[in-house]
Parts: structure tokens; C-alpha cells; sequence
């Protein structure tokens, strides 16, 4: 089940449009390298967009918040992919921090 989900994401992933109608296309820059991806935590008005490695999708917890994102917005996502939790959350996931 797991491999699906992370199957469904890296297939959304490959096909980044640089474009997404809620954002301005600052947040999503055309110089993503290669292995990263756009991603913008946004919730209770915080923003903050994060250029992540795709070693991520193999995270329980980056994991837990893409199921979020999903249903949430669903899989179809242009450009950077939204999470819905604040910018320290992701932050503290990214740094190897749990939340108790």
C-alpha cells in the first residue's frame, strides 16, 4: 500500500508543471535540481515553501503528511505539492525532530 502511495507521488512528481494557480511563481523556482521537488506547508495562514530531496518519500512522517495533502487536495497538484501543516512542522520533520 505504501509503495503505491509513493508511486502515485514520484509519478505526480515527474510531471512538475513550474506553474500553479493559488501561488505566485516565485514560490516554485525553475531551478529545482534534479532529485528535489517543491513542496509549500501552508496552514492557519503560515507559507513557506521548502526544495526537498526526493529521500523524503521514504519518511513515515513526510509520508503521513502527503496522505494528508491528498486528501486533502487530492493527487492532481501543478507545480510545488501543498501540505497542510505549518512551515515549522515540515521544518521539524526535514530535521529529523518528532513532534510529541
Amino acid at each position: 500500500m505504501v509503495l503505491s502511495f509513493v508511486g502515485k507521488i514520484q509519478k505526480g512528481i515527474s510531471h512538475f508543471v513550474h506553474k500553479r494557480h493559488d501561488f505566485s511563481e516565485e514560490l516554485v523556482p525553475e531551478d529545482v535540481r534534479e532529485g528535489y521537488f517543491a513542496v509549500v506547508a501552508m496552514k492557519d495562514g503560515e507559507t513557506k515553501k521548502f526544495i526537498i530531496g526526493l529521500e523524503y518519500l521514504s519518511d513515515p512522517e513526510f509520508l503521513g503528511l502527503l496522505g494528508q495533502a491528498q486528501e486533502e487536495y487530492g493527487f492532481i497538484q501543478e507545480g510545488a505539492i501543498a501540505v497542510p501543516c505549518r512551515p515549522q512542522e515540515l521544518q521539524n520533520i526535514l530535521d529529523g525532530q518528532r513532534l510529541l
